[in-house]
């Protein structure tokens, strides 16, 4: 029978949680004598028929009756721990295993207090270590050959996820928010996990969110919500400008200028809104004075562009021969008919008089 001198595990894997150290046991024994070298991010552990007995943390050991006192009792060794036995040893990893992948199977249903009942998606990762590895072998791996971290991940993310609906949903943080307070909600789903972790001998050593998101008719919504913000933000100058263009439009058909501004006023801007289309209809109607609005012939008062009869007056509103009553053109000074000269003349001395006089400059007369 050879002798165990050294035992220990030589970790070259990346997701192996225990390890059982492997020996012919026809041909090999442990006992006193031997060593046990257990490495920075391991602990070892003793089982004897079927039980587990002494746990060892990070260090070189020579076994004897004082290293591992529960083996010896268990074993009955009355005169101290002379005799070979074959023992299993089982290396556990404590180190953290790092970058463990969560997410939302099913949509989390919470109540927002802007949108109502909203389904709403979640993942990102999560970091956990073996804490007590007697409380994990006893609870969880038993005396399994090799466990490995896809024997336990998908309990594990099911309990993070339940641990994450019951967080969210008893936050009451607006969706908005939420991108806001994934450190803290993390935290808070930390804390609560920890018990459960802590009852499998594993730490929960790190919680991160990496998104959240909602179904897609509701990112639509938010997408429009936003852009009428800014929208928003901005309208006043938007109208102004667009009133301002209306205006120049007005400009150039006078017929039209009022109406355009009765509208405009009559979609009920506000009174600083009004104001500044009233200011722009005065500027505009002065604009169409410049452009020759008709005026009577007769009085000067002004006219719209189809109107047959002064408003003031009363006399039609195209000129006329006194003589034949024939239409004549505007500033004419003889009748294109019958050659009757169109000027004004004072109905007592005969002398010419101009638009608008209401006394003759020759001899007074009343007109």
């Amino acid at each position: 029978m050879g002798l165990l001198k050294v035992i220990e595990w030589k970790d070259d894997s990346r997701d192996t949680l225990v390890y059982k150290y492997e020996y012919n046991i026809r041909k090999d024994f442990i006992s006193k004598g031997s060593a046990l070298t257990v490495r920075e991010g391991q602990a070892a552990i003793f089982v004897t028929k079927g039980k587990m007995a002494d746990v060892f943390l990070p260090g070189f050991y020579k076994l004897d009756t004082e290293n591992i006192p529960l083996l010896t009792k268990l074993m009955s060794w009355k005169y101290g721990f002379e005799s070979p036995f074959k023992d299993d040893v089982y290396f556990v990893n404590t180190r953290q295993f790092p970058n463990q992948k969560w997410g939302t199977q099913n949509p989390i249903m919470i109540r927002d207090e802007e949108f109502g009942p909203l389904r709403v998606r979640a993942f990102g990762t999560y970091s956990f270590r073996i804490d007590d590895p007697y409380v994990f072998m006893t609870e969880i791996s038993g005396t399994i050959k090799s466990f490995q971290t896809k024997d336990i991940v998908d309990y594990l993310r099911s309990m993070v996820v339940t641990g994450l609906t019951d967080a969210v949903g008893e936050s009451k943080i607006p969706i908005l928010d939420m991108a806001a307070n994934v450190l803290e909600m993390g935290q808070v789903i930390e804390k609560t996990l920890q018990p459960d972790f802590k009852s499998l001998g594993l730490e929960l050593t790190k919680f991160n969110f990496e998104n959240f998101s909602v179904p897609e008719e509701v990112e639509k919504a938010l997408d429009r919500n936003a852009a009428m913000g800014v929208r928003r933000s901005n309208i006043d100058v938007e109208l102004v400008v667009g009133q301002i263009e209306a205006m120049k439009e007005a400009a150039k058909n006078p017929g039209t200028a009022g109406g355009m501004m009765g509208a405009g006023l009559g979609l009920g801007f506000g009174a600083n809104m009004g104001g500044q289309l009233g200011n722009m209809a005065e500027q505009a109607s002065k604009a169409s004075s410049k452009k020759g609005i008709k005026k009577c012939a007769h009085c000067g008062a002004q006219l719209s562009e189809n109107s047959k009869f002064c408003p003031e007056c009363g006399k039609p509103t195209g000129s006329t021969c006194p003589k034949c009553k024939a239409s004549v053109a505007e500033g004419a000074k003889f009748c294109p008919e019958c050659g009757e000269s169109l000027r004004r003349r004072c109905p007592k001395c005969g002398a010419d008089i101009a638009e608008g006089a209401k006394f003759c400059p020759e001899c007074g007369e009343k007109l």
